[in-house]
C-alpha cells in the first residue's frame, strides 16, 4: 500500500498539537494530525467547567513539578503567558481574571479552539484526520518514519507526540505516547493521577459523606507543599482546588494536615472568648468561623468529651490542644478517585532525554515530544496550557 508523503505528523488533536501545526505550518511545513477520538480538542471543550483557565497571569517555572525543573524555562520564557493573551487578543476573545491569577473565556471554551482550528485552517497546510488510530511507529531511514493507522500509511520527517497523559480516558487519554516514547529507548518516569480528588475509606469518609457539598477556605499542607485554597467535602473525599492542588505533591499511604481556619488564630480567639463569654460552648463560639455542621463534625472528631461543657470551665492547656487539631487536623486518604477525573497525569518522558530547546528526542532525530506525554505538571489554573502552548512553539520552529 503507497504511503501518503507530510513534512510533520502530530500524533494527537489536543492543545498542544494543534498549536505546534499550525505554527510549523506557517513556517511552510505540510502537516497532519492524527487523532484517535471522534472530534478534536476534546479535553480543551471541557477544560476549566467548560469555560478553559487557558493561562494564568502569574506563570513561573516554580509552578511546575518535573524530576528536571530546570527543563521547563527555555521554552517558557520563548513564548509566554503575555504571548498567548496576545492570541487571544487577536480573535477578540473575551476573557476574565479569577483569583490567583487564573484566566477563563467569558463565552466557552470552544471559542479557544476554534481559534487554534483557524489558525491551522488559515495555513491551508494542515490536514487532520479524527477516528484515526495509530497501530505502528516505524523509523525507516535516520530521518524518516513510517506511520501505519487504521486509515492507511503515511510517512514523514518529522514525528510530533502529542498524545497527552491518562487522564479522563473517556476523552481520549491513553498510554499510548509512553509505549512510543519506550519503543525509542527512551526512559519514562511511572505515572499517575494529578489534581484529582482524595478518597478516604475509614471513619473520616462518613464524615465528608455527611459534609458534602459544604465548602471552606482552609490550608493542605504535608512536608512537600502547602495550598491556602477552597476546600470541598465531596461523598467520596476531598476535593476543591486546595485538595487537587495538594494531591500533586501526595503519594499513597501518607497522610496531610488540614487547617480548617488558617485566618484566625484560634487559641488566642478562645481565650479571649473566655472572657467575654464564659458560658458559650466552643462549637457556638466556633460557628461564627464555620459553617455549623462542619462544627458539629469536628466537634466530634476533636472534643466530644468537653462538647456540653460551658469555654470558662474548659482548662488554657485543653483549649491550646483543641485550637492546635483544628489548625493542623490529620488525616490519611485511601486513594484518590484516579485517572477518571484527574486533570492531569504526573510522570512521563524523562526530560533530560529530550532538548529543552527543541523538544526533539536525543535518541531518535526527528521524533519530538510535547505537551502533557513528558514530565512536566502545572499546578491547577492554567499553568499546563501554558506548557502545552510553550512547548508547541519550541518544537515548532525545528520539525
Amino acid at each position: 500500500m503507497s504511503s501518503q508523503q507530510y513534512d510533520v505528523i502530530v500524533l494527537g488533536a489536543g492543545a498542544s498539537g494543534l498549536m505546534l501545526a499550525a505554527l510549523a505550518a506557517a513556517r511552510g511545513r505540510h502537516v497532519l494530525i492524527l487523532e484517535k477520538a471522534n472530534k478534536i480538542g476534546k479535553k480543551i471543550l471541557m477544560s476549566g467547567g467548560g469555560k478553559c483557565n487557558f493561562t494564568n497571569l502569574y506563570v513561573e517555572p516554580e509552578n511546575y513539578i518535573s524530576h528536571n525543573p530546570h527543563f521547563v524555562i527555555s521554552a517558557l520564557s520563548r513564548y509566554s503567558n503575555w504571548d498567548f493573551i496576545g492570541k487571544v487578543c487577536e480573535y477578540d476573545i473575551e476573557y476574565e481574571e479569577r483569583k490567583h491569577g487564573q484566566l477563563f473565556t467569558l463565552n466557552g471554551a470552544k471559542e479557544i479552539l476554534k481559534m487554534l482550528e483557524n489558525e491551522c485552517e488559515n495555513t491551508g497546510r494542515v490536514d487532520i484526520k479524527t477516528n484515526c488510530e495509530v497501530k505502528a511507529v516505524t523509523a525507516i531511514e535516520e530521518y524518516d518514519f513510517q506511520i501505519s493507522t487504521v486509515q492507511g500509511h503515511f510517512q514523514c520527517h518529522s514525528v510530533v507526540v502529542a498524545t497527552g497523559g491518562l487522564s479522563i480516558p473517556t476523552l481520549g487519554g491513553s498510554g499510548f505516547g509512553y509505549e512510543l516514547a519506550k519503543q525509542f529507548g527512551h526512559h519514562v518516569y511511572p505515572t499517575r493521577a494529578g489534581l484529582v480528588p482524595f478518597t478516604f475509606s475509614d471513619q473520616f469518609k462518613e464524615v465528608t459523606t455527611r459534609l458534602s457539598g459544604n465548602a471552606i477556605n482552609a490550608t493542605l499542607s504535608n512536608d512537600l507543599n502547602s495550598f491556602n485554597e477552597a476546600l470541598l467535602f465531596t461523598h467520596r473525599g476531598l476535593s476543591g482546588p486546595s485538595s487537587l492542588q495538594l494531591s500533586n505533591y501526595w503519594d499513597i499511604g501518607q497522610s496531610f494536615h488540614i487547617d480548617l481556619l488558617p485566618s484566625l488564630d484560634i487559641a488566642n480567639f478562645l481565650k479571649n472568648k473566655k472572657q467575654s463569654h464564659p458560658k458559650a460552648l466552643l462549637r457556638t463560639l466556633l460557628n461564627e468561623h464555620l459553617p455549623k455542621n462542619v462544627t458539629l463534625e469536628f466537634q466530634n472528631l476533636i472534643w466530644p468529651d468537653i462538647a456540653e461543657t460551658p469555654i470558662s470551665n474548659v482548662s488554657d492547656e485543653k483549649l491550646l490542644q483543641i485550637a492546635n487539631s483544628i489548625h493542623a487536623f490529620e488525616v490519611k486518604p485511601s486513594g484518590t478517585e484516579g485517572y477518571r477525573t484527574a486533570e492531569v497525569t504526573l510522570g512521563g518522558v524523562d526530560t533530560s532525554e529530550v532538548s529543552s530547546k527543541t523538544m526533539e528526542s536525543k535518541k531518535q532525530k526527528g521524533l519530538y515530544f510535547i505537551g502533557e506525554v513528558l514530565d512536566v505538571t502545572g499546578h491547577l489554573g492554567g499553568f499546563n496550557f501554558q506548557w502545552a502552548w510553550s512547548s508547541a512553539y519550541a518544537a515548532s520552529h525545528y520539525v
